[in-house]
Parts: C-alpha cells; structure tokens; sequence
C-alpha cells in the first residue's frame, strides 16, 4: 500500500483533496453516499451532450482530462484535474449537459456522488457550498489559464508544464504519458511532440520509457516550462488553501476543516 493510500485508510477518508478539506459535519452530509470505483486510462466519464448526473473524486495519483473536439477531428487537452478536486455538477442543479469530453487520463481510485445527493447535502449546508463555489472558480482560473498559455507559450514551455502538472497530481517522477496523449494536451501532432521530448531527452531533462516519460532534472523541466502551472496554484493557495497537490509528506496540510 503506498503511503498515499495508506493516509487515506487511517483517517478513513479517500485520498482527495477536496474531500479530505470538509469539516466533519459537511463530510458526514455525504460520506454515506460515496461510492468507490477504479477506473483505467481512456475510460469515457462524459460525452458532449451527456446528462451530467455524477460527481467523480480523483484519488490518490488518477487524473482526469478535458478534451474539446475541433473541427479536423483532433481533441485539445483544457485541463487536468487529480486529487485537488472533482468533475462533474460541482455547483450546478438541475439537468446540465457536459460540454467537453471527460476521460481518465490516469488510471486509479475514483469516488463517486449522484449529483443529487450532493445538491440536497448543499442544501442542508451553507459552508458545503460555500466549498464547491470556490472550486468551481479555482476550475475556472485553470481554464483562463490555459487559454492564455496556449496562445502565448511554446510549444517547449507548454511540453515542460503539462509534464510537471501532471507529475505534481500523480506524486511520481514516472509519468504515464505517451507521446500521442502528449501531443493532444499540446493541440499539436505527435511529430511535433515527439520532437519536443527528443530535446528534452539530448539535454538530460528526461527519459522515456514504455508509455511513461521519466523526470530526470526537475530545476531544468521547471526552467524550461512556463509560469502557467504556478499561477494556478497560487490561486488554489488564495481561495483554497492546502488542496492543490503539493509534495506526498506536505500533502497532509489538504486534511482537516477549512482554514
């Protein structure tokens, strides 16, 4: 058991962020109602159109991914979203079609809640929504940021970023990329993507390996990408205190009740 998972079993609450950030009396309002599953990579969570009636928790290192169809058929990686949150009705009520496409980018544990159920616990619950409310805006800098950077950045800074955003959620040096799942978070083609690794690689940032990109100089990754990932965070720190994924030991400051 790793020790992320192993947290989680003794404080008897899964390993997300967001979940592990509700005091106990707004915990209590849905913990009997939490569903667990695992999901593995590629696996569908909503289609453009679907009726969004479930609420997926990432845990531990699995990530979710954003993707938005363009017009040649190509799917653009929006953002990542791991143990720091939730996607899926977070503060809507009521029928919601999804817009994007959602998958799993990162296999693993998932809890799951009926948007339903979540709706009337908010109900009960000004500080729960009060909670959701500020995540919903912490998603939606991530999204202006993301805009933003793939307007302005390289294709070298945007690479280096989304290597480390997702290195920061999974906890692992060993990211599980491949070079096609790269080039869709860059919008690019894969020969571009690869090119881009091939740099990294000649300069000792990286290594690949079967379906994974192992983080060798993080200092050089780090000065390679842009500000974007930073941005984020330092406003997850401003709304959200202790939920963005930080290092496994410093981790344990996304656990108690809102500061």
């Amino acid at each position: 058991m790793t020790r992320q998972a192993m947290r989680a079993a003794n404080d008897g609450r899964p390993f997300n962020n967001l979940l592990r950030r509700l005091n106990e009396c707004d915990y209590a309002l849905i913990e009997p109602f939490l569903e667990s599953s695992t999901a593995t990579p590629d696996d569908l969570l909503y289609n453009p159109g679907d009726d969004v009636e479930t609420v997926h928790f990432p845990c531990g290192p699995s990530l979710v991914s954003f993707l938005v169809a363009n017009e040649d058929g190509r799917d653009v990686e929006t953002i990542l979203v791991g143990r720091e949150g939730a996607v899926g009705g977070i503060v809507s009520q009521g029928f919601l079609p999804a817009y994007t496409r959602i998958t799993i980018k990162v296999g693993g544990p998932f809890v799951r809640l009926r948007v339903a159920k979540l709706d009337a616990a908010k109900a009960q619950s000004p500080t729960l929504r009060y909670l959701f409310a500020r995540y919903a805006d912490c998603m939606m800098a991530q999204m202006f940021q993301s805009t933003a950077c793939n307007a302005i950045h390289s294709i070298e800074q945007r690479t280096a970023k989304w290597i480390l955003s997702a290195q920061e959620r999974t906890g692992d040096d060993l990211v599980p990329l491949t070079h096609e799942q790269l080039s869709t978070m860059l919008g690019v083609g894969r020969s571009y993507a690869s090119r881009v690794i091939q740099i990294f690689k000649a300069e000792g940032i990286l290594e690949t390996r079967r379906g994974a990109i192992l983080i060798k100089n993080h200092e050089a990754m780090a000065a390679r990408s842009c500000l974007c990932n930073e941005a984020v965070k330092t406003h997850f720190e401003e709304v959200l205190r202790g939920v963005y994924p930080v290092d496994d030991d410093a981790s344990k400051s996304a656990s108690g009740a809102p500061k």
